[in-house]
């Protein structure tokens, strides 16, 4: 599945919603969203108004992994229509 160009961080929080992430942290330009499913994770997301590519691809397979799931698998689960 090709990655949205236009995903803010503030969507990325809000689609991770679906897997128990919530925001726990705000600091400066950066937002910090925990789970407690599968264990306590953490991970940190900017928040600008465009993230890049690069950099949306790392949190995915930051996230696909904590979760045991493919990186492929979860974005079609959080960008599919």
């Amino acid at each position: 599945m090709r990655l949205p160009r236009d995903l803010s961080g503030r969507d990325l929080a809000l689609a991770l919603r679906r897997f128990d992430y919530e925001i726990t942290r705000e600091s400066g330009s950066h937002l910090r969203l925990t789970t407690g499913r599968g264990g306590r994770h953490h991970v940190t997301i900017p928040d600008h108004a465009s993230l890049r590519v690069g950099t949306l691809s790392s949190i995915l397979s930051e996230v696909a992994s904590h979760l045991g799931i493919d990186r492929e698998d979860l974005a079609t689960t959080l960008f599919s229509r």
